[in-house]
């Protein structure tokens, strides 16, 4: 049987064709497409934001800097405040964001955490409830170390590695409310949707408890994120006077009238001012 033969101008016809090698196949670091010019330029703006001091950068700092359009910073500087890697301080200026935090954090974690266990252990010790201490991730907290005492009933409220909602316990209250006013209410809007399956914990209550807690200068809070048990807690500051930390001791409702939670607070404070006098 004679073999087909195919027109040599249709074999040719269906070869792919192949185009020259334009700028970006040639050239070194050339770029290949807006997504990568996109990358490249948010995190140039992310470098310069980590480069700056506490106080932050301005919109117009970042455009001289990254040589970018007014328009176009605001483009970038949006997409990284929605994913918490760059915040604002105050109306014009921006920082590093909670994210950025969050991962410095959990390299020093481990550090806070051993610093924080003699805390601990000399508050319950002195109380004989249980202790716990918590650090900030985003606007979440997330307990690092906890001590059992020595009363019959222990109030076990959370386990080392627990995440909540940063404010629902007095831990986590009493470092809600010592961040300044703009990172508060983030973590109070950002919580929002949650705060409910807390004791029906909401964003206006939380506000007004991070205004006593304020007055105070300790935090108590009561039947949220657990039933029947009430916590005192206070901030931890670091050597810069940042609150980096909190602890927290938590009981009974009967367990915890208004004189015993002074008590605990001075307790609190005994030891932190005797075991880190130079802050965490």
């Amino acid at each position: 049987m004679p073999t087909r033969r195919i027109p040599r101008a249709a074999h040719q016809a269906s070869a792919p064709s192949v185009a020259p090698p334009g700028p970006a196949d040639t050239e070194p670091g050339g770029d290949r497409d807006s997504s990568g010019r996109t990358l490249r330029r948010g995190l140039q703006l992310l470098d310069a934001v980590l480069a700056s001091d506490r106080e932050g950068l301005r919109v117009v700092d970042l455009c001289r800097i990254a040589q970018l359009e007014r328009a176009t910073v605001h483009r970038l500087l949006a997409t990284l405040l929605d994913t918490g890697h760059v915040a604002q301080r105050g109306r014009f200026r921006y920082v590093a964001g909670p994210r950025l935090a969050a991962m410095a954090l959990h390299d020093a974690t481990p550090n806070m955490a051993a610093r924080l266990r003699p805390v601990l252990e000399q508050v319950s010790a002195a109380c004989g409830d249980a202790a716990f201490a918590i650090v900030r991730e985003g606007a979440a907290s997330r307990c690092i170390a906890r001590h059992v005492g020595t009363h019959p009933i222990q109030i076990l409220v959370i386990q080392v590695g627990t995440l909540q909602p940063l404010g629902v316990g007095a831990a986590g209250l009493a470092l809600l409310s010592a961040l300044p006013d703009e990172q508060m209410k983030a973590a109070i809007a950002a919580n929002a949707p949650n705060l409910a399956r807390y004791g029906g914990m909401t964003p206006e209550r939380m506000a007004l408890l991070v205004q006593a807690t304020r007055q105070r200068g300790w935090s108590v809070i009561g039947n949220h994120a657990t039933d029947g048990v009430l916590a005192v807690g206070m901030a931890v500051r670091n050597a810069a006077g940042e609150p980096s930390a909190a602890i927290s001791v938590a009981s009974t409702l009967e367990r915890m009238p208004r004189e015993r939670q002074q008590l605990i607070a001075r307790l609190m404070r005994d030891a932190l001012a005797a075991l880190l006098p130079d802050g965490l």
